[in-house]
């Protein structure tokens, strides 16, 4: 009996020992096991959700691109406004930057028109400031003349030296008055046998002259002067008719 039950205990023990051994390695391999069901788990979970996700964000991007479109239209509408706004803007600017090209030009030809006339009238205002002194001065040269032409050239001798004195004088006098005049660049006119010419001559009467012809000038009363081109005093004249 004590023989059999040894045996039995020991096969009893090496049993119960196998079943610990099974046991604590099932128990060791418990958390392993745990782990892979709840990353299984976990993976499955993660997959459902992202295909949720998936579908949902889908829809989502469906309503996302919607909406985006719809801002893209009113951005375009606000840009278009924007551009057309610019383009009125710029239109109107050209208009003004024509208008002011213009207005500049104008006083540009304004300024230069005014520059050549004050200039022409400073050139002749130092050219014929001396009319009004020269037209005083022609009367002086008229009364010479007359003095001179009055002396009889008989009497102009030794006999008379008074005479030809005062005679040397006044041509003399003349002579420099004459000077004075071409110096200030006025210059007498004695249009005697000369075709009549209305803008320098004034003719006083006509008369029937043999072998002149007709609008020829045969007597000068007056001699005329110009001060530098311009006529001071027209020449006083008797013209030939037909």
């Amino acid at each position: 009996m004590a023989t059999f039950g040894f045996p039995a205990t020991v096969r009893l023990g090496r049993r119960a020992i196998e079943n610990f051994y099974q046991l604590g390695k099932i128990a060791s391999l418990r958390p392993a096991l745990l782990a892979s069901t709840a990353f299984q788990r976990k993976q499955s979970y993660s997959m459902a959700t992202e295909e949720r996700k998936a579908e949902g964000g889908s829809g989502n991007a469906a309503q996302a691109a919607a909406e985006v479109g719809t801002e893209m239209s009113e951005n375009e509408k606000k840009l278009k406004f924007e551009l057309e706004a610019l383009n009125k803007d710029l239109t109107e600017y050209k208009d003004r930057s024509i208008e002011f090209e213009n207005k500049y030009k104008r006083a540009l030809a304004d300024g230069e028109n005014l520059r050549v006339r004050l200039t022409k009238q400073i050139h002749d205002a130092k050219q014929f400031g001396i009319q009004e002194f020269c037209k005083d001065l022609l009367e002086v040269a008229d009364i010479l003349n007359k003095a001179t032409e009055s002396v009889p050239k008989d009497e102009i001798s030794e006999r008379n030296p008074h005479l030809k004195s005062l005679y040397e004088g006044l041509s003399m006098t003349e002579a420099q008055l004459q000077k004075v005049f071409s110096k200030h660049g006025l210059v007498s006119l004695n249009p005697l046998n000369e075709k009549f010419d209305p803008n320098q001559h004034e003719a006083l009467f006509q008369q029937e002259v043999e072998g002149k012809a007709p609008g020829t000038i045969v007597v000068v009363s007056k001699v005329g002067y110009k001060l530098h081109e311009r006529i001071v005093r027209p020449a006083l004249v008797g013209v030939a008719k037909a």
